[in-house]
């Protein structure tokens, strides 16, 4: 085998996809449980997607289960997102269904990629492009110049939607709050904050928060409860799966599809 084939092949291969993404119908950003599960049902419905992952590993939170011990909790209405995506699950009580969080990632990841939808890991969102107050892509770098806090000039990808999928941290909004001083579709136009541990609530509180907080710009998983003020519901993740599902919907309507 030829060393430099290899490194041929792999730069090839990547930059083609990367060029590729571009141009975007929809970029997320955000590869845990909802930006997987919304990237995977726009790709299932023929649009063109990308998920954009600062870390190595896709899957959030999901990976570690509660405190490391390798399991999650779906509820009755999250159960049918596992079945499609092939996640065994048993029923603990009524209305609560165990799965392998190990399983869980990797079946999603899977079939999120094979939908259609490309995966870009160790690439970190760094700020938006807007045209006339709406929200057109994404600015990004590598992880690692973000971790070395090097002064190099970004890329951008150009997006009729982005779906902030960003997890507690609400990282999208954040950006179009803090830095272009505008007003979120929320009660006080502010970002409003994660509230502490209510898995009830949380869980039913996610689907109404999934929405287009700001134009072009849609909320989904944990970034949408934490921008309506929404508690953290720890780890049990239908809420999540469907959150993503619903965000795939909503960019759907509005792309006319």
């Amino acid at each position: 085998m030829d060393e430099i084939k290899i490194s041929k092949a792999i730069v090839e291969g990547y930059t083609r996809d990367f060029m590729d993404a571009t141009e975007l119908d929809v970029a997320v950003v955000g590869g845990g449980p909802s930006g997987m599960a919304s990237a995977y049902y726009l790709a299932k419905n023929g649009v063109k997607a990308a998920v954009f992952e600062r870390k190595l590993s896709v899957g959030g939170g999901m990976w570690g289960g509660g405190m490391g011990f390798n399991k999650i909790v779906v509820q009755e209405e999250g159960k049918g997102i596992l079945d499609e995506f092939g996640i065994r699950a048993k029923e603990y009580e009524k209305g609560y269904y165990v799965a392998d969080s190990l399983e869980s990632v990797s079946a999603i990841c899977l079939k999120t990629i094979r939908a259609g939808a490309k995966i870009f890991n160790l690439v970190s969102f760094e700020d938006v492009m807007v045209r006339e107050e709406k929200i057109t892509g994404l600015v990004i770098n590598w992880s690692a110049i973000e971790m070395a806090k090097l002064h190099v000039d970004p890329l951008t990808i150009r997006s009729k939607i982005v779906i902030d999928a960003t997890g507690h941290a609400a990282e999208v909004c954040r950006i179009v709050v803090k830095k272009m001083g505008q007003k979120l579709r929320t009660e006080t136009g502010d970002l409003l904050g994660e509230k502490p541990m209510h898995a009830e609530r949380g869980e039913k509180e996610i689907l109404d928060n999934t929405r287009e907080i700001y134009p072009g710009l849609i909320v989904a998983g944990m970034a949408a409860n934490a921008a309506y003020g929404s508690p953290r519901m720890g780890p049990i993740f239908g809420g999540m799966l469907l959150s993503g599902r619903k965000s795939a919907e909503i960019a759907l309507g509005i792309l006319g599809r």
